[in-house]
């Protein structure tokens, strides 16, 4: 099945076209409050700032200890804000800068930043939980969408891409960054929300020749295997197009991609893009960069629009599968005669 009424196939008519996704309006939501304050109406969403709380503090690897020293608090009261309880405007003051952040981005009235991976992805996660459909674009494949052993790859390739002398400092940060991937998928499993990805061909071609790789510098057999893994997850995106699920529908676009990933959290009180400059595929990145999160009507309105233009052109269901096999016959297969045994194998964790 296809985001549109069109019957899937290639590159559609115009004219055969009616887009079902619709602007995004989005709402103000009703604020939280104890029924003793109620009398005080409050435009705030609480339990928004309170997830943003959490996601600054995990990215700037703060405990909740760390922050309740540097307030004067109990731990607990900082969990209870990050629960969604009522914090003063002089509480946001102090917290802002021991964060890494802006006043108005804790309150959500513009753009948040993000400069570490894992606070934006703590974030996404927090997204996620609440999203009925999710837009996206992340190259070269959803990690949403990736097969169980994807995770096991990455731990490997980002462990290569460290610099020099950082193994030890990097391993901490791989660890927290995958237990949180591994919870936004664990849940996306369970919740299955509807998901529209957009994958570029000229992207996955690019992955299939480079492999899942942390550096191009690897013995010749070591990155035989990795191309060998590209191609299962090229073969896995092809098996979910030809099933035609109406929860996750895909669109290859043969044309040039956004530089940019992104992906539009649709919720019931409202709609969000994530915007990231991370990699989480070939030669991946999650040390430099800055992620951006916005409720904004006109960044969902564009976003959305770009997404439904897209997907117009794109190759869906099963000549979008024949598409992903054509370019698995025209690349040739390399497979080591062993396989390395530091890489992960079938199943299971390396």
């Amino acid at each position: 099945m296809s985001l549109f009424t069109d019957c899937d196939g290639g590159p559609a008519d115009d004219n055969a076209i009616a887009p079902i996704i619709t602007p995004s309006f989005n709402r103000v939501p009703a604020p939280r409050m104890p029924e003793s304050a109620s009398v005080f109406p409050s435009s705030i969403d609480y339990a928004a700032l309170g997830d943003r709380l959490r996601a600054y503090r995990m990215g700037a690897s703060l405990l909740a200890e760390d922050v309740a020293g540097q307030l004067g608090v109990s731990r607990a009261a900082v969990y209870r804000m990050e629960k969604g309880e009522i914090i003063k405007i002089e509480t946001l003051e102090r917290l802002a800068p021991l964060l890494g952040t802006s006043v108005a981005s804790l309150l959500g009235v513009e753009v948040e930043y993000y400069s570490t991976a894992l606070g934006f992805l703590e974030r996404m996660r927090q997204l996620e939980q609440d999203s009925e459909r999710i837009l996206a674009h992340f190259e070269p494949i959803s990690l949403l969408l990736t097969s169980s052993q994807y995770l096991d790859y990455l731990r490997i390739m980002l462990m290569e891409a460290a610099a020099e002398g950082e193994a030890a400092k990097v391993a901490a940060q791989v660890d927290h960054i995958l237990a949180v991937l591994q919870e936004r998928k664990a849940h996306f499993a369970q919740r299955r929300p509807h998901i529209v990805s957009l994958i570029g061909l000229r992207d996955l071609e690019r992955f299939v020749h480079t492999g899942l790789v942390g550096r191009l510098d690897l013995a010749e057999d070591v990155r035989g295997e990795r191309m060998a893994a590209a191609r299962r997850e090229v073969l896995r995106i092809a098996e979910l197009m030809e099933s035609e699920s109406l929860q996750v529908q895909i669109g290859l676009v043969d044309d040039a991609m956004p530089a940019a990933t992104f992906q539009v959290f649709g919720g019931s009180r409202r709609s969000t893009v994530a915007v990231s400059p991370f990699r989480f595929g070939e030669l991946p990145n999650v040390r430099n960069g800055i992620a951006s999160v916005t409720a904004s009507p006109e960044a969902v309105r564009l976003y959305e629009e770009m997404i439904q233009r897209l997907w117009k052109s794109a190759y869906k269901g099963q000549a979008g599968a024949a598409k992903l096999r054509e370019l698995l016959a025209r690349i040739p297969a390399y497979l080591p005669a062993h396989l390395p045994a530091h890489l992960p194998k079938p199943g299971g964790r390396p």
